[in-house]
């Protein structure tokens, strides 16, 4: 310090700019004066390297005291700790270490100076400049910038220039013409309205010149929600993406290139009285069954629309399924609280006379177990009318649906009891309850195609389960209010379900649980769902009148997402008591597809 003595100033910054002393401008008076009003003068020190008076600490005056006495910094150092007698008293003739001194202890460091020489090298050449000097004076911005390039607002890239006020008009001078004043009614309508939904915010008014004119009484007010518009109305540049909007619609096969699939309505099947709520094909395609409300069951030959045979039962038909196996010629149908079991004795007369061989073959067992229904064999009158077994179920019966391999079929009972399913086993004449508690209301099941595998729809669910381990393995959530159908894909891999919430959902199972698709064609409730046996194509039946084909292509490749294209919509049935189309169905050989409808028809559409 005592270098920059008769210097303005202490040093340098690490700009290399002098750092000056504070002025100190108290003369001898002062001095004098502050003795004697500041009672801490005693410990306050002038500090040269900042030029400040410090007031010192108790601690700092004690430790000074004890400084001047010549006593020890630290009060807890103890001057008289025992000696330690580290070497011997004999004198050594050897030095405990005579190592030389260093070279660098006397010699500039060369390697600082290369250091400082490339720092001097780069200070000449430009590359390293003195750092800028801050600017302290406060920055000002313009809320309400003009499109200006050169303001700052102007130059930031989202800004938004503020909305202008929209310039007065006739009705705002204060002497408009005769057709912007308001009348006595539209003043009172217009003091009765919200300001929000005025189209004007004053009344017009006439004054005879300007110097009568008084002053606006809500000025402040209206400048003060004009800055209150400007400062907190979030202004925003959306980004527009020019986007054509064909683009956005996914790039679909044209339908003409996934024919064949029905296009054209061939034949209608008329001859029941009331609406025809079930159909079903013989696996053969020739023959057709249909259940109606009129208490009967028809045998169509398809070819022909010909009735072949009508059973009259004792009540409403609800369900309808023909045997899928082609060496049995069975019809289970449901009506009320029964399931009965059918050989229509159509086509082939080697396969109807072994289907009557099988199903007399049954021998009772000698242990007879309870069983939660009854079986009981047709005959007389009602063998010769085609009937076979009844089975008398504890409740009404909804759906009945047969087993791939045609010896087991399953019957729905929807109540809130744990005897809502029950599944049936043909040659042994045996019925069990698969689920011991029941896990909401049952709407319909279906059997796997080829694994053994259970599909039990509830109003919301769909769950998988496995026969064989009698486990739960899936449960696929519809996302609809209300499942009505259920259809499995013939590879097993894909379901799709119908819901009176006028949705279709096609579940991948091997994707996830939550539908792989959605689709909404219908307008109204969906009444049935249907898979095609060969072709790829699915089909759903609504109240709307209508049944909607659609491509749906399933690929062996794990890594490829099913392909759904609709394709057509039939219509030809006309909507009666609100109902439209009741049951879809397909061929089993030909890309037909049946319907059947609340206006007592069946139409085949080829």
């Amino acid at each position: 310090m005592e270098w920059y003595k008769d210097y303005p100033h202490i040093g340098y910054d690490l700009d290399g700019k002098k750092i000056f002393k504070p002025i100190r401008n108290k003369d001898e008076l002062d001095e004098f004066l502050e003795k004697m009003d500041n009672p801490d003068y005693w410990r306050t020190v002038h500090d040269k390297m900042t030029g400040t008076d410090i007031r010192l600490s108790d601690e700092q005056v004690d430790l000074v005291h004890r400084l001047q006495k010549g006593q020890f910094g630290d009060p807890n150092f103890n001057q008289y700790e025992p000696y330690v007698d580290f070497f011997s008293h004999e004198t050594m003739i050897h030095p405990v270490t005579n190592r030389p001194e260093d070279k660098r202890s006397f010699i500039p460091s060369l390697i600082e100076k290369e250091k400082v020489s490339k720092l001097v090298h780069a200070i000449k050449m430009g590359w390293i400049k003195p750092r800028r000097p801050k600017d302290s004076t406060p920055q000002y911005y313009d809320l309400w910038a003009k499109e200006d390039p050169n303001a700052i607002l102007g130059r930031h890239k989202m800004h938004v220039p503020a909305p202008k006020l929209k310039l007065p008009g006739h009705e705002e001078s204060y002497n408009p013409p005769p057709e912007y004043l308001l009348t006595e009614e539209e003043k009172l309508a217009w003091e009765q309205q919200d300001p929000v939904e005025r189209k004007l915010n004053i009344l017009p008014q006439k004054f005879s010149c300007l110097r009568s004119v008084p002053a606006f009484s809500r000025f402040i007010h209206e400048r003060f929600e004009r800055c209150l518009d400007l400062y907190l109305c979030p202004r925003q540049r959306k980004m527009r993406v020019n986007v054509d909007p064909e683009d956005l619609i996914p790039k679909l096969p044209k339908p003409k290139d996934l024919q064949p699939f029905p296009t054209t309505q061939s034949l209608v099947y008329r001859g029941h009285s009331n609406l025809v709520r079930c159909i079903s094909v013989s696996p053969s395609g020739q023959w057709l069954v249909s259940g109606s409300d009129d208490c009967t069951v028809r045998f169509w030959e398809v070819s022909t629309a010909r009735c072949m045979k009508t059973i009259e039962i004792e009540g409403a038909v609800k369900s309808i399924a023909w045997n899928p196996n082609p060496a049995i010629c069975l019809v289970a149908l449901c009506f009320e609280q029964t399931v009965m079991v059918v050989n229509p004795n159509l086509g082939d007369r080697v396969v109807c006379s072994a289907t009557d061989q099988l199903i007399s073959s049954y021998e009772q067992p000698e242990e007879d177990k309870p069983q939660p229904v009854q079986w009981l064999i047709s005959e007389g009158k009602d063998f010769e009318r085609g009937l076979r077994l009844t089975i008398k179920h504890p409740k009404s019966v909804k759906q009945v649906t047969w087993h791939g391999k045609g010896d087991y079929f399953a019957s729905v009972l929807p109540d809130n009891g744990n005897t809502q399913v029950l599944i049936h086993q043909l040659s042994k004449r045996r019925t069990q309850n698969p689920f011991r508690k029941s896990k909401g209301l049952v709407q319909c099941v279906s059997f796997h195609p080829v694994r053994p595998y259970f599909f039990v729809a509830t109003q919301r669910y769909v769950r998988v389960y496995n026969l064989i381990k009698q486990e739960l393995t899936k449960k696929l959530m519809a996302n609809c209010k209300w499942i009505s159908s259920i259809a499995v894909h013939p590879a097993g891999d894909n379901v799709i379900c119908g819901s009176y919430d006028s949705r279709m959902a096609w579940f991948d199972l091997d994707l996830s649980t939550k539908p792989y698709k959605v689709l909404r064609h219908h307008k109204k409730a969906l009444r049935g769902v249907a898979f095609h046996k060969h072709y790829p194509l699915f089909a759903s039946a609504s109240d709307d009148g209508s049944v909607i084909v659609c491509h749906g292509m399933v690929y062996n490749d794990l890594l490829q997402n099913p392909l759904i294209v609709p394709v057509k919509v039939l219509k030809g049935h006309e909507i009666s008591r609100d109902l439209g189309v009741l049951d879809v169905t397909f061929h089993p050989t030909q890309p037909w597809v049946f319907s059947s409808g609340a206006d007592t028809t069946i139409r085949l559409f080829t």
